[in-house]
This record gives C-alpha cells, structure tokens and sequence, in this order.
C-alpha cells in the first residue's frame, strides 16, 4: 500500500506540475517533433528497423518451409507421417518456450543481445537440418528455429516501438508483419523449385543480415535508461532522431516516467494480475486470443485442402492467397497510422466475419448439394476475404498495440505472456481444426465467425486508441483508467 500511495503521489504531483509537456502541449510537443523531422529525417530509425525486421522475415521463412519441403523430405529420408508431423509441429513448441524466456532474457541482456542470442538458434537450426540424415537431426534444428522465431515474434515489435517516434510507431511496428507474410508467400514460391536442404541454406541469409546490422544500429532508449546506462541512453536518442535535433523534452518525459516506474517492484508472471496492471495485460492478452481463436492457423495450415474440399484449384487458390496477403498486408502498415489502430482492427473483423461466412455458406450449399456451381466461387471468395482482412488489421495491429501498452518494468514478463497465449493459439487453433472440419465443415467456419464477432466487442469495449501518443501517455491513460 506504501509503495501505492507513493506512485499516486508522485503521479499526482506530475499531473499537477509537469502537466504541460504530456498532456497540455501535446499539440506542441507533436509540433516538435515534426519540426525535428523536417531538421533531418530519421534514417537511423528507419535502418535500425530494417535491421530488426530481418528477424520477422526470419520468422516468416522458418514457418513457410515445411509446407513446401513435405514432399522431397518425406520421400528422401525415408519419414513416416507420423515423423513429418512431429517435424511440422514440434516449431510451435520451440516457439512457445522463446516466448516464455523470450521477454525476460531481452530485459536482462538488451533488445540487440536477445536478436543475436535468436539468431545463433535460427543458424543452429538451419545447420542442423541441412545436414540431417534422419528424423532427430530434423527435429532437433526444428526445434531450435521454433526457438528463435518465438523470441522474434517477441522482440522485434517491442525493440520497433522503442525507438520509433509515435507519428512513425505504428507503421514501422506493422512492417514486423508485413515481412513475415512475405518470408512465408517466397518461401513458399521458391520451395518449389529448390532442394530442401537448399532452402534451409537460405534461411541463414536473413540471419546474417541481422547479425550485421546489429553492429551499426544503437539499443533501445528505453531500456538503456531502465538501465540506469544515461550517456549511452542519451547518445543512442540523438543517434536515433538525428543529431540536430532537439531530444531534451522527449528524453525528459522517457525518464521521469522510467523513475516512476523503477520504484515498483520488478515485476514476476504473477504481478501481471495485479490491479495497476491488470488493464494493460486484458487488452495485450484479449488482442492475441482474438487474432488466434478467429480461427486464422486452421485456414492459413490448410488452405490448400479447402480449396480442395470446395471443389476449386488449390495451387490457384494458395498463390492467390500468398500474394493478396502480402499486399494487403503492406496496405494496412501504411493505414495503421493514419486510419488508426481501431479503426482498422474494426473494419478488419468485419471482414473477417463475412469471409466465414461465405464460407460456411459455400460448405452448407456442399453438404446439402445445393447450388453445386456457386459452391467453388463462394469458398474462394470467403477465404479471400478473410486473409484480406486479417491482413489489413488483426495480423498486425495486435502486435502493434501489444508493444505500446505495457510499462517498461513489466514488459519482459507481459509480453512474454502475451506472446505465449499467441503461439498457444496457434498450435490450439491448427490442432482443432481437422476434427472441426469432420465435426462440420460449415459449422466449423459459423463458429470462427462468432468469434470474431465477439472480438469486435471487445475491441469497442475495451481496446484504446494509441495513434498519435507517445509510449508513456498510453501507458499513463490505461493506468488512471482502471
């Protein structure tokens, strides 16, 4: 109660005398940093996010290679189904165990260590299924790229955010999805026409971009001043927004509200469901349950197979999906910031719930030979537009929301939690989906719809804007909301 009663007070009292530079002058302070803008664009913060997005691409390409690969493994290596399934499936496990230790490692060592610690796994992993000669070769450099993709999914978005200016965040944070549709849609394009022990050789590619760039890109502001390091804190700032720009005010509101912060205590899995936090962790956690349990692995894992079950061509149908998602994808990280993360999160889930729908009805007309001739072009339509609208919002901006809304202190633990509830979904959601599918094809896709729907409401209800707002007056206004 204490250690309450002072943050209360200590807030009060920057409310009460620091108000202008966070909440009266944030039309100065947006005016400024424009200014700063025009002084000198801020290269170093969009190379420092190309660096970093290496390790989504990195993501993308550890995901996309087993479907094309399935085939040439199998068949080379003499693999059961049964062993190529666990060699599929086992990425998400190692994922989910990046996820957990993901956050509190980047915390502990810094947003570059924990890159390149991701990486190492991701090259292990490669390495060790290039030169597998049976089924635990291949499992086990699996498992260590699932590894290093949990730990990206987690970090990269959080370091994005860090360094990012809040007029610049959103779009550069959707970049993070943005490159993991693309990994995936080359990996599957190329997969096709080269050796598999080939394409796991070009997996180490975006790796040692990253690795490279790591040397020439500062850390995160944020957690340098966590950190108690302030010359390097402030060193990396100036670096960051260009070294005629002014960072005083900025780098004023970073650390008071880091001291604020520093005298809570460090924060455990368990803290999360404490009362000042539980509102940030709601929204983080709620946003990745949606974009999961919306049912998004199950169509993305098998959409060759529905196109299949729906009469329509499946190469077709997945090259048409690859490609819709990436520019899609690419059209919603220019929005994000001008449209708005609700907004596009809203417009997102309606199109969700009308491509499941068309869907079920496409099935519903299968199952009961109705209308046999609009049966295909209903199906390929719903799936369409479902991967169109989850590209435009629910792929991106969760992850988007996920890196602004938890306080410095708690974010190695929330957003390993959060990130761990997304890779659960996955696996829960690409898991179920088959026995669905047996259960009810159309019912199957009434449900996904119903979800969605759900989503939707809670987006309304309990989702806040964050354009447009620096990292702490988000985390600021969802306290003093609670």
């Amino acid at each position: 109660m204490a250690i309450n009663e002072d943050i209360e007070n200590h807030e009060t009292r920057e409310r009460e005398g620091a108000r202008e530079p966070l909440l009266v002058l944030r039309e100065k302070d947006r005016a400024g940093e424009d200014e700063g803008a025009d002084q000198g664009r801020p290269w170093m913060v969009y190379f420092s996010t190309f660096v970093a997005v290496c390790g989504s691409y990195e993501f993308g390409a550890c995901a996309g290679y087993s479907s094309p690969t399935q085939e040439a493994i199998v068949e080379e290596l003499s693999l059961s189904t049964a062993e190529y399934s666990v060699f599929g499936s086992i990425l998400t496990f190692g994922a989910m165990i990046g996820a957990i230790t993901g956050g509190p490692i980047a915390d502990f060592i810094g947003r570059k260590g924990v890159m390149r610690m991701a990486s190492a796994f991701c090259v292990a992993g490669w390495l060790a299924i290039y030169f597998a000669e049976g089924a635990l070769a291949l499992d086990i450099g699996r498992l260590a790229t699932g590894y290093g993709m949990g730990v990206f999914s987690y970090v990269v978005p959080i370091f994005i955010a860090e360094i990012t200016p809040k007029d610049l965040r959103g779009a550069l944070t959707a970049v993070n999805q943005l490159m993991i549709c693309a990994a995936v849609s080359v990996s599957f394009i190329i997969g096709t026409v080269l050796a598999w022990r080939v394409l796991a050789l070009i997996g180490l590619i975006p790796c040692a971009v990253l690795l490279f760039g790591l040397f020439f890109i500062p850390e995160s502001p944020r957690w340098l001043v966590k950190r108690g390091r302030e010359k390097e804190f402030e060193a990396a700032l100036q670096k960051l927004r260009g070294k005629d720009v002014d960072i005083s005010e900025e780098a004023a509101e970073i650390q008071d509200y880091i001291e604020t912060l520093q005298r809570l205590p460090k924060a455990s899995m368990l803290d999360l469901f404490q009362r000042r936090y539980l509102s940030s962790v709601i929204i983080g956690v709620g946003l990745m349950v949606v974009q999961q349990f919306g049912g998004i692995n199950g169509i993305c894992f098998y959409t060759s197979y529905i196109f299949e079950e729906a009469g329509f061509s499946s190469s077709v149908g997945t090259i048409s999906y690859a490609i819709l998602q990436v520019i899609v994808t690419a059209i919603g990280a220019a929005l994000v910031d001008r449209a708005g993360r609700k907004p596009l999160l809203l417009i997102s889930g309606t199109g969700l719930v009308l491509g499941c729908i068309l869907t079920a009805l496409s099935f519903y007309l299968k199952v009961h030979d109705l209308a046999a001739d609009a049966v295909p072009i209903l199906a390929v339509t719903g799936i369409l537009l479902y991967i169109a609208a989850f590209s435009v919002g629910m792929g991106a901006v969760p992850w988007v929301v996920m890196s602004e809304i938890f306080p410095i202190n708690i974010k190695g633990a929330a957003g390993g939690f959060a990130t761990l509830v997304n890779w659960f979904g996955a696996w829960a959601v690409s898991y179920t989906f088959n026995y669905l599918m047996s259960w009810s094809s159309y019912g199957t896709f009434l449900l996904y719809a119903a979800i969605n729907a759900a989503g939707m409401v809670f987006v309304i209800m309990v989702v806040p804007e964050t354009k447009g707002r620096s990292l702490e007056q988000i985390q600021a206004a969802i306290n003093t909301e609670r």
